[in-house]
């Protein structure tokens, strides 16, 4: 998959030991609007998908991943999308930073959503799936990162792929 962007959180210690984590993303468009997870505690909102459990192919976590935080039926993968490659400080001791590797997927899925199986931290958290115009998810992220200091590498991703997604709908249509 065509690697489209590196993200480098400074506090990444260079040179550091490294884990790598790898994960996938799902864009889901319908006409203007796209399939999200809304975050109270983070007030942002993020494409659904997560970790690659050991044994899985990357279109086995995205299905599982996408089903279990949204509850879209009817999902199919279209194409690849792009790779983002992430180096952030890691929280434990055993090494010094994670290599997050977000493979993402442009996707269909049917409208109307079913049942989610969200983890307790997402269900503490506040995570909630939702079409929201693509538009208005980019205008609320970047709020959320101008009005914050403490915004992060994820909500700075999430909202450049919503970007990138933005830019390949319109040259598409």
């Amino acid at each position: 998959m065509e690697l489209i962007q590196t993200l480098h959180h400074p506090d990444a210690v260079v040179g550091g030991s490294e884990y790598t984590r790898l994960s996938v993303r799902a864009l889901i468009a319908h006409g203007d609007q796209v399939l999200l997870l809304y975050t109270a505690r983070y007030d942002d909102y993020s494409l659904p998908g997560g970790g690659v459990d050991d044994g899985e192919s990357l279109q086995q976590a995205l299905l599982r991943e996408v089903a279990e935080e949204t509850g879209a039926r009817g999902l199919t993968v279209l194409a690849e999308f792009g790779l983002v490659e992430e180096l952030r400080p890691w929280y434990k001791p055993d090494y010094d930073n994670v290599r997050m590797l977000s493979y993402c997927y442009l996707c269909d899925a049917l409208p109307e959503l079913g049942q989610t199986a969200l983890e307790h931290y997402e269900v503490a958290n506040g995570m909630e799936p939702r079409w929201v115009k693509l538009a208005e998810a980019i205008a609320h992220n970047e709020a959320v990162m101008a009005g914050s200091p403490k915004a992060g590498l994820s909500i700075a991703r999430e909202t450049w792929l919503l970007k990138r997604l933005q830019r390949h709908l319109q040259q598409a249509a």
